[in-house]
């Protein structure tokens, strides 16, 4: 067979399927390189190597490729946490992430939520007309079917507390407005002109008497109070008058939407593996280790397409005999090759990851304080 590398290739641009790295001028300049390499490397001029510098070129460019997707599902990994919820159209390849807690406060916003103390869904409010004698009422059928086209909601508050005790600090009927008069009376200030109306008095006196307010209602007072099951409100005691009780809400579909975005979001953000941002690197940008591993791997895939062409043809006959081509030890070859640099590239990722540097920065530290530890003290002597 003609040995196909005679020893300076054809033009890089055109000549690979792709054409990812093309356009990049260190790349053009690598790749004629890597394939008069690779093909010494598998017994050139020796040997015929039945392949052509197009093929090598489609090996260094799987290489790169490979490369990068490796190195791009650990970043992925490592930094998912934080690139969730991230736009989708800014690639963040070549770039450092900072990591940050987005993901963990958007989990805890659901819990806030829940407490009625922040959030990402709406609270409304409704109302429902009390009629004197009537203790049972459906909230769903008397309000959503009317305000909400009939989907569910949820009650969240009900507004049946009394009037706040503070704006009745100087109601007569709630038992404390009188002292504060009967006080200025005593002090001779109750007829003065013009009239004394306020008299400054401490914090906790102010206090003890919104908490006298409270009291005098829930003891003296009947106490109003309700019962909510499934949406149905019974008040207690029986209503002896018609009036509007008001309430919060949300509904069910806006706080069992697991889609929800929180606000300023759009519907174009990071949500799992498949979406995150990471794109082919630019190969002028990978270190000589990693260009190394390149060619090592687009080393192992020229064999691997070489003992695929060898492999067509098990034997050729020769005059007086006939001889057995090596397709399937490359192959072979190839294959254990290209798993060993897979394996020894992960490991690298691995040991380089957040979790592996902080342990090491620990135990350096660590031992640093050990060693120190040993080092004499100075006496001084005074």
């Amino acid at each position: 067979m003609e040995a196909i590398w005679p020893g300076s290739g054809s033009a890089v641009s055109g000549n690979t399927p792709f054409g990812l790295y093309d356009l990049d001028s260190t790349f053009q300049s690598d790749a004629p390189k890597f394939a008069n390499w690779s093909a010494k490397r598998l017994g050139y001029p020796i040997m015929s190597i039945e392949l052509q510098d197009s093929q090598f070129y489609t090996c260094f460019e799987e290489s790169i490729t490979e490369y990068s997707s490796q190195v791009n599902q650990f970043n992925i990994r490592e930094n998912l946490l934080s690139l969730r919820g991230q736009a989708t159209g800014s690639s963040v390849t070549h770039k450092r992430i900072t990591p940050n807690l987005a993901d963990a406060i958007r989990i805890s916003e659901q819990y806030g939520s829940e407490a009625g103390v922040g959030g990402t869904i709406d609270f409304k409010s409704g109302s429902i007309a009390v009629s004197s004698g009537s203790q049972v009422y459906d909230l769903n059928a008397l309000w959503a079917a009317v305000s909400e086209s009939g989907n569910a909601i949820e009650i969240r508050k009900v507004y049946y507390e009394a009037t706040p005790a503070v704006s009745r600090y100087f109601d007569p009927y709630a038992g404390t407005g009188a002292g504060s008069y009967s006080m200025m009376d005593g002090f001779g200030w109750g007829n003065m002109t013009p009239a004394v109306q306020f008299m400054m008095m401490p914090i906790y006196a102010d206090i003890l008497r919104i908490q006298a307010i409270e009291f005098n209602d829930q003891v003296r007072k009947s106490a109003h109070t309700f019962e909510l099951r499934n949406n149905k409100i019974r008040i207690f005691p029986k209503p002896t008058s018609s009036y509007k009780l008001w309430f919060e809400y949300v509904l069910k579909a806006d706080r069992d939407d697991p889609t929800q975005t929180a606000y300023g979001e759009t519907s174009n953000t990071v949500s799992d593996f498949s979406n995150v941002p990471y794109d082919n690197m630019q190969y002028k940008f990978i270190n000589d280790v990693g260009k190394q591993w390149i060619r090592k791997y687009g080393l192992a895939l020229s064999k691997e397409l070489l003992g695929m062409v060898r492999s067509k043809y098990g034997s050729i006959p020769v005059p007086n005999a006939e001889t057995t081509l090596d397709g399937d030890t490359l192959r072979g070859e190839a294959s254990a090759e290209k798993e060993s640099l897979i394996t020894q590239l992960r490991e690298n990722l691995e040991a380089s990851s957040r979790k592996m540097m902080l342990e090491a920065d620990s135990e350096e530290s660590t031992r640093l304080q050990e060693k120190l530890s040993k080092v004499p003290l100075p006496i001084y002597i005074g």
